[in-house]
């Protein structure tokens, strides 16, 4: 007998297969009740998947409410002053950590020298997600987080670059990867602007920079050495 189908007594039995109104009344209950439990089954079922399916779609995509995940305004351009990466300072000059959205503002001068130029230098620009502002200087969004285990990276005045103090990864102001542990260089996010607003999205991550060579390193290693 099946689970959903309810227990009869003998005498419903019998009326059942006397038929006439009491046997179709009997009938009618049983399946009425059927019908309750196969529906309360489906809406439970039901619920169970919209709340995993939920869950899936919010790790997936981005949230659109402000939250980390999103597009964030992180300050003014004002608020980000320009310099030569041999002369960053932290949130002095040239390097800016905003927690909001768990990255560093990276804005190197006008008057930068890359070790590359022309296409080769444009090319890069584009797989590293270095923004050209109108006033000739660069942007970059570089997440926080080391690519060897996810420890956050701090950048050293002393020695002009990031240095994870966990394991020891190095990475140069670009978030190019200098030593370490770690496989490849810094991630980044999307960096823009609206009006004088610096918006990161941080729903964007390029987690594909390699680590760099001769004919990919956009700045040279600085020439401090670099302790943890």
């Amino acid at each position: 007998m099946s689970i959903d189908t309810p227990p009869i007594t003998p005498q419903q039995y019998e009326v059942l297969h006397g038929g006439g109104a009491e046997a179709a009344e009997i009938a009618s209950q049983r399946l009425s009740r059927r019908r309750f439990l196969r529906r309360s089954m489906l809406a439970v079922w039901g619920v169970s998947t919209a709340a995993a399916v939920a869950g899936a779609l919010d790790m997936l995509y981005p949230s659109l409410g402000g939250d980390f995940g999103s597009a964030q305004t992180v300050g003014k351009k004002s608020e980000f002053v320009a310099a030569l990466p041999e002369k960053f300072q932290a949130e002095l000059a040239g390097v800016y950590h905003r927690p909001i959205a768990r990255a560093y503002v990276i804005h190197m001068a006008a008057e930068t020298k890359f070790n590359l130029e022309g296409n080769n230098l444009e090319s890069q620009f584009a797989s590293e997600n270095v923004v050209k502002d109108k006033d000739g200087s660069y942007w970059i969004a570089l997440y926080q987080k080391c690519v060897h285990l996810g420890c956050t990276v701090p950048f050293k005045d002393s020695c002009v670059s990031f240095k994870c103090p966990c394991h020891g990864s190095h990475y140069n102001v670009t978030g190019e990867f200098i030593d370490g542990p770690a496989p490849r260089s810094l991630d980044r996010f999307q960096i823009s602007f609206s009006g004088d607003d610096v918006i990161i999205n941080t729903g964007f991550l390029n987690q594909t920079v390699p680590r760099p060579d001769n004919t990919t390193l956009l700045i040279p290693v600085p020439s401090v050495v670099c302790s943890g």
